[in-house]
């Protein structure tokens, strides 16, 4: 009975993130929710006190997923040279945040969502997950040397978060820019800017060899 109870609160927590995740909060009425799960009226409010339950649910399934991307995609990032900690972490991130979109409505749904179930742009998951990627990112790029050119940390994490949203935001008009395949290529053009060691200015100035 129990096993029962829980396989129709996930399908009711499902056929809302399905709503929202192809039409948007608004698309989640209540009757279109319990047809998608397949239940009652009294069934999904006998598992959820309001609709609006079922969507803060969402958000918090969501919520609980893209932190684990983001804990597996950064956890072990200082196991490698600290020059390419930022980039092999945000690599990984990108590619397994675009396969949870392409795939996991409810990701794709509790990104468009706030803790209430609302959707206020200031507090919506989406901002939560790129706020956290930009202070992952910040932690691992020290800022640059006094004079030393090229982009700072700071730049680089505010870069980072650009291309993570526009991803997000693309994708939701063509999901190709969800693929491993776009994610990975757009990192790669950006890598050199991550892992490359900015030139001092002596070494700018220093003359080349013609022999180089």
């Amino acid at each position: 009975m129990q096993k029962r109870a829980e396989q129709t609160r996930q399908a009711i927590v499902r056929a809302t993130a399905e709503l929202i995740g192809d039409g948007g909060p608004g698309a989640a009425g209540l009757v279109d929710i319990c047809r998608g799960a397949g239940v009652s009226r009294g069934a999904l409010y006998h598992h959820f006190a309001t609709k609006e339950a079922v969507v803060v649910a969402v958000h918090d399934e969501a919520r609980r997923e893209t932190t684990t991307l983001i804990d597996a995609a950064f956890g072990d990032a200082l196991s490698g040279p600290l020059e390419t900690a930022a980039f092999t972490a945000l690599s990984r991130f990108g590619s397994a945040l675009g396969r949870a979109l392409g795939g996991d409505l409810t990701v794709r749904a509790g990104l468009q969502l706030d803790p209430d179930g609302s959707a206020d742009p200031a507090r919506l998951l989406r901002q939560e997950v790129l706020h956290a990627v930009r202070r992952r990112v910040s932690g691992l790029l020290p800022p640059a040397a006094p004079g030393t050119p090229g982009p700072e940390g700071q730049d680089l994490a505010d870069l980072a978060v650009v291309v993570v949203a526009g991803l997000e935001s693309l994708g939701r008009t063509d999901p190709a820019w969800w693929s491993p395949g776009t994610s990975d290529r757009m990192w790669r053009a950006l890598r050199p800017l991550f892992t490359h060691p900015a030139a001092t200015p002596e070494d700018s100035a220093a003359p080349r060899d013609p022999g180089e």
